[in-house]
């Protein structure tokens, strides 16, 4: 039995402030910051707890204005983050469903092992894999143009790479954490927290990884992908 995630604890323990009237239909709770100093949590675990709130109906989060109840009798002890129906099928043989992990906690873990392997292919890569990075980047690049939500040519982009690393137990275990970027726990923190320009900066910043992993140069391309997923991370939590 999985052991309760923080944000779990606070997603219940406000769903019962809700339940006992501390805070009423149409009221808005306080702000994150409040919440993670009143709670000692931080406030990614806050902001977790809120995206699973509005997934489960009980919430609305107003972007600029705040959070805001409008249901007080959910009953959601575990709550509901699955997967977003919506996907392309490019990428449905990537995809698992069964433990709930976080958006932050995927994000970790991607920081912690996507720089090897970006270092990895671009000492193992072979030409014929060079070119389905490349692929995957011009695919990117149209994903853009046509402003698409679904970003494929971004997450072939990091799975080619991994691909490329020539180590298939490091592919699959970051296929499964790309496969939770379906759930629609992170796609909710996405669509929030997303400013008009990070696909763009994302595109120049797949280039230079890119670049890196095609001239062989592998700490280049551990520094390129290291700097990338700092910026995400940085981006959904301080936006």
């Amino acid at each position: 039995m999985h052991k309760p995630r923080i944000y779990q604890h606070i997603f219940n323990e406000i769903q019962n402030d809700i339940k006992a009237g501390i805070y009423e239909i149409g009221s808005k709770l306080p702000p994150e910051r409040d919440l993670a100093l009143q709670l000692g949590v931080s406030r990614t675990s806050v902001r977790e707890a809120m995206i699973a709130l509005e997934v489960n109906g009980i919430v609305e989060v107003k972007l600029g204005s705040g959070v805001y109840v409008i249901d007080d009798h959910q009953d959601a002890a575990n709550p509901q983050t699955g997967f977003n129906t919506t996907v392309h099928p490019l990428l449905l043989p990537y995809l698992q469903e069964d433990a709930v992990i976080t958006p932050f906690e995927i994000l970790e873990a991607r920081l912690l092992i996507e720089p090897h392997l970006a270092e990895l292919a671009a000492k193992n890569r072979t030409e014929e894999q060079l070119e389905s990075i490349k692929e995957a980047f011009l695919m990117n690049v149209r994903d853009n143009l046509e402003h698409s939500t679904e970003h494929i040519g971004d997450r072939l982009f990091h799975i080619r790479i991994a691909e490329s690393s020539q180590n298939d137990a490091f592919a699959f275990f970051l296929s499964f954490l790309l496969s939770k970027h379906y759930t629609e726990f992170f796609s909710r923190l996405r669509s929030l927290y997303t400013p008009e320009d990070m696909p763009l900066r994302s595109q120049l910043e797949h280039q230079e990884i890119m670049t890196a992993i095609q001239n062989q140069d592998a700490q280049s391309a551990h520094d390129a992908m290291k700097k990338h997923l700092q910026n995400v991370i940085h981006i959904f939590e301080d936006s």
